[in-house]
């Protein structure tokens, strides 16, 4: 029996995803992967190249939770930035900037050096032609602009919420209200186009006085945080000043649809696709219409969602999911999924290049990774 190629994991060492990674792979009876740090692959890629041409796995896996990752996609994007008409911070200053939990600083400069080094991962993995890349650095860029992917899935067909077109004229609060009041949407999510994990969001309803949003975002006397509490913010000011942020930084703006319930709680779903198929579910409720977990969300009970979604719904919606996963070139997809109210149709809301992080989950006794590592052998 041929041994199996060894895996490399281009990660954050210590982060949790690439720990429990590397426990599936002794359960799997398969050696540790080699890992080499973002940091390390931000700074220098051609570190790289230190690795031999010979046959193995390379699992790039999330770059966040990581403050040195953080400084160095900024120094990358800085001049990309500067073009960009968003916030900046130069390079000199950032190694002297302190660590504050939370902060979002400058994300587009952040989104703009993360495209660099993936652009730096592309050219490496070319002169590597024997390494089985199981996410496409091209595939994960355009997995991190909800733009692309929200146009690219209407296009295939796939039920996506509508959206605006701002174009960078009406990249700004009273532009985003005459484009609301235009299609007739009552309500709009803001997500900033490379954010991750509901990080620089806003559910806006325009109104009188500026209407009100829901948000995780908040200032502080340093610039913008993220909190894990959603809050109301109905002053103009500030609900003027969040919005002006999250379009000058480049958003998608797409209709809040009603979402389907069970139990009383507004409802969507984390489907991971893994090598084309869907393979977990996690339910997402919340009293919130924003159901992530880590702001107030809970895991529901996936034998009530199989009892309360008609079949058809479902296997209308699992087949979108497929289409998902098609449009990309990854081993696995994180494809968040809702049902419209009294289970009338389906939209694919967003996918994720890196949404397999789902502790505890099994299947057939297999965690996330066990599987994925499963197929991937296949």
């Amino acid at each position: 029996m041929p041994t199996a190629p060894p895996f490399l994991i281009i990660g954050n060492p210590g982060n949790r995803r690439v720990t429990l990674f590397q426990e599936a792979l002794i359960r799997a009876g398969l050696p540790p992967a080699h890992v080499l740090a973002w940091e390390a692959v931000a700074r220098a890629p051609d570190v790289l190249l230190d690795l031999p041409d010979t046959e193995r796995f390379v699992r790039i896996d999330a770059a966040g939770e990581d403050a040195g990752v953080e400084r160095a996609f900024l120094k990358r994007g800085h001049a990309d930035a500067l073009a960009a008409g968003c916030d900046t911070v130069a390079p000199a200053p950032l190694d002297a900037l302190p660590d504050e939990h939370g902060r979002v600083l400058c994300p587009r400069q952040h989104h703009l050096g993360f495209l660099r080094v993936l652009e730096d991962l592309s050219a490496r993995f070319t002169l590597r032609p024997r390494w089985r890349v199981l996410s496409a650095p091209g595939a994960i860029a355009d997995l991190f602009d909800k733009r692309v992917t929200s146009r690219r899935y209407a296009a295939l067909g796939i039920p996506v919420p509508p959206f605006l077109d701002l174009d960078e004229a009406s990249a700004h609060p009273e532009g985003l209200r005459q484009g609301m009041r235009d299609a007739g949407f009552r309500e709009a999510f803001v997500k900033l186009s490379c954010g991750s994990s509901a990080s620089c969001l806003a559910l806006y309803r325009p109104g009188r006085s500026g209407g009100s949003l829901l948000t995780s975002l908040h200032r502080g006397p340093t610039g913008w945080f993220n909190s894990l509490k959603v809050r109301r913010v109905t002053d103009a000011r500030d609900v003027d000043a969040v919005l002006a942020f999250l379009l000058r930084e480049g958003s998608q703006v797409e209709e809040a649809r009603p979402k389907a319930r069970l139990g009383g709680d507004v409802f969507d779903c984390r489907v991971l696709a893994v090598r084309g198929e869907p393979a977990f579910t996690v339910v997402r409720q919340s009293r919130l219409p924003i159901t992530n977990l880590h702001l107030g969300g809970y895991r529901g009970d996936l034998g009530a969602f199989h009892a309360a979604v008609p079949r058809r719904e479902l296997e209308a919606a699992m087949e979108s999911c497929r289409a998902v996963a098609r449009a990309h070139d990854c081993l696995h997809v994180g494809i968040d999924l809702m049902f419209e109210d009294f289970f009338h149709g389906h939209r694919v809301l967003e996918a994720n290049a890196f949404g397999d992080l789902l502790p505890g989950l099994t299947r057939d006794g297999l965690s996330v990774y066990d599987w994925e590592i499963r197929e991937a052998l296949r």
